[in-house]
């Protein structure tokens, strides 16, 4: 096989033209036989094999830099680096992480998760490189759904004052992770279309090569013009209106092409941005079907392309689906609003139900929270869906255009808590400390999926801005016979004991249960709180367990740092309470990826590790 040549950055290389071809059909294959088991994002790595094989028979690296923008297309970077061997343990605890890792190899240059970033980092890497004299060459590549990103321009605009060679692949797939939206989208479609352009373009370019001597210094200096070819086939140019020179469109599956145009590009002493056209999913028929699917894909068959095993249980995001439809049915002021994710959120059925009240954003958080504030100010009652991860990058709209003017913005977060196998940049682990910090902002955490259903139907009747934060997986569907009405800012007693309470804020109600189970069997008393308000805090409720308790235990799927845990701590201190508060969360640290029970039990918040916990500080209470 000639994937077994690939060891080391650059054995690329070393082969054939036809081997690069077998290599193409190889890494696929690879590919889709290590994902089938794993899990994994299948369909973006299949488009970009042979884009990021041609990448690395134009570069030099770890010399060179590439910055993958989000990163989860970096597959083949791996596997081109020497890394096929840990696709065994991809994105498993200890294992490789399936986004570029500065600690993972050098030639992984900056780490990466997130959307529209990878401009403004390479930018960083160019100029960090033009004033230490270092020679080499920075590539950003980065899709065309992440153009929906405003950080993305913002980096461009400075990209454009480069006065050194700076190069951006835009990897262009009509695809975030469903398909794009808005105007950079069709922008980007009429381009693609445009073949006339393409054709006269390279027939001008071919004719004026030819010339001796003179042939390609004149085929330079038109591609420099700003106004040059482009601008009387299609007016308007964006990029090039920006000063950043462009090439193509490439079709991203010709490793010829694209090398070809790597190395116009490196000739440049500015920053060209590179449009390649790719096929997300490319080479394996179900992705290319269904790649919103395959974006990030659970272990599946890999004859079908169904996943390997069924679901038992409606999923929080499920129950979500169910809620918003039905709360659309019922008001038709409720508007949703999703930035580039309907299904992965749930909002799939409400946008067929109710177009005309569905807003898919495309990548843009800080927009759609700004959005949602106009809609809300405008009478509407609008319900932004979004995992915890991607709701921090507009932390200051949700301050600014949200809060400050008290609107009618509902938050529904969802992988609020650890995701497992994304790692570090997408556990949703600080939402919590950062909503509870800002003034006229609400919170709740639902215990179980009836819950969440009350919950979301409460936010979208409660005029002020309101976050209802749920767990990504299946939805809890125990102690389904406590249901009293959500009253704000009240707790729920669920057992109304004494000596030991646990208040526990939504999905550490279903923990805390167990807790309380073993705690009971080795004769211990002990109450259990789900607080369902974060913010406000139940600040009647926990003045009431001073009565009976010597210990206020609190657990929560959040940093401690600014969490719930300090805000009952705080108000028992300030209160001059005699109860102790021991709290129950993550530590001041970035949580790497893996299964969700073994990152539990590694932080410290699984059953077992509670219970010691509990036990240890009771004991220390009773001594005092």
């Amino acid at each position: 096989m000639i994937l077994e040549k690939m060891n080391h950055e650059n054995d690329i290389k070393k082969l054939t033209p036809a081997e690069l071809d077998l290599l193409t059909e190889e890494i696929r294959e690879f590919l889709i036989n290590k994902i089938s088991v794993t899990g994994g994002h299948l369909a973006s790595n299949l488009g970009v094999v042979e884009l990021t094989m041609a990448l690395h028979l134009s570069f030099q690296l770890p010399n060179d830099k590439i910055v993958w923008d989000v990163g989860h297309q970096s597959y083949t970077h791996k596997i081109l680096t020497g890394r096929k061997a840990g696709f065994d343990e991809l994105r498993k605890y200890g294992g490789m992480s399936g986004f570029p890792k500065r600690n993972e190899s050098e030639c992984d240059s900056f780490d990466t998760g997130h959307s529209s970033t990878s401009i403004s980092a390479a930018l960083g890497l160019a100029e960090s490189s033009r004033i230490l004299n270092k020679d080499n060459y920075v590539v950003a590549v980065i899709g065309d759904g992440a153009l929906t990103g405003g950080m993305a321009y913002e980096a461009l605009n400075n990209a454009a004052h480069l006065k050194r060679n700076f190069i951006i692949v835009l990897n262009d797939n009509n695809m975030s992770i469903s398909e794009n939206v808005g105007a950079i989208s069709q922008y980007l479609s009429n381009i693609r279309t445009a073949d006339a352009y393409t054709d006269f373009k390279t027939g001008v370019a071919d004719t004026l090569s030819k010339i001796p001597v003179y042939g390609e210094k004149m085929v330079g200096q038109i591609r420099k013009t700003k106004n040059g070819i482009k601008q009387l086939v299609i007016p308007g140019m964006l990029f090039e209106n920006m000063g950043i020179t462009y090439l193509g469109p490439v079709d991203g599956h010709n490793i010829d092409r694209m090398v070809k145009v790597f190395n116009e590009a490196k000739k440049l002493n500015e920053a060209v941005i590179i449009h390649v056209k790719t096929n997300k999913g490319n080479g394996y028929a179900p992705a290319e079907r269904h790649p919103a699917r395959f974006h990030g894909a659970e272990p599946f068959e890999i004859e079908t392309g169904l996943p390997s095993s069924k679901r038992t249980k409606a999923h929080y995001s499920d129950i979500f689906s169910t809620v918003m439809r039905k709360l659309g049915d019922r008001d038709e002021k409720v508007v949703a609003i999703t930035a580039a994710m309907p299904d992965g959120t749930g909002l799939k059925r409400f946008r067929n139900m109710f177009p005309e009240r569905f807003f898919d954003v495309g990548i843009a958080e800080e927009h759609a929270v700004t959005f949602a504030a106009g809609l809300a100010a405008g009478g509407l009652k609008p319900v932004f869906a979004v995992y915890s991860s991607f709701l921090q990058r507009a932390y200051d709209q949700i301050l600014h255009d949200v809060c400050i003017q008290n609107l009618h913005v509902v938050f529904a977060i969802d992988r609020a808590g650890l995701v497992g196998s994304d790692g570090e940049t997408h556990q949703g682990l600080f939402d919590i400390s950062y909503l509870t910090s800002i003034p006229n902002m609400n919170i709740l955490a639902p215990k179980n999926k009836w819950e969440l259903s009350d919950m979301m139907k409460f936010a979208v009747d409660f005029d002020a801005p309101i976050a209802v934060r749920y767990p990504r997986g299946e939805a809890y569907d125990g102690l389904r016979e406590y249901r009293a009405p959500v009253e704000y800012g009240k707790s729920e007693i669920i057992f109304d004991e004494s000596d030991i309470a646990l208040v526990a804020a939504g999905s550490m109600v279903k923990t805390a249960e167990k807790v309380r189970e073993h705690l009971k069997d080795i004769g211990y008393n002990c109450s259990l709180i789900n607080a369902r308000f974060i913010k406000p805090i139940d600040e009647a409720g926990i003045l009431e367990l001073e009565k009976d308790h010597k210990l206020i235990v609190t657990l929560e799927e959040n940093v401690k740092n600014g969490g719930f845990g300090e805000k009952v701590l705080q108000f028992v201190s300030e209160c001059q309470m005699k109860a102790n508060v021991l709290i129950i969360a993550i530590p001041d640290e970035y949580v790497e990826h893996g299964n969700v029970e073994i990152l539990k039990k590694e932080v410290g918040i699984d059953e077992d590790s509670i219970l010691k916990k509990i036990i240890s500080a009771y004991i220390k209470c009773m001594d005092k």
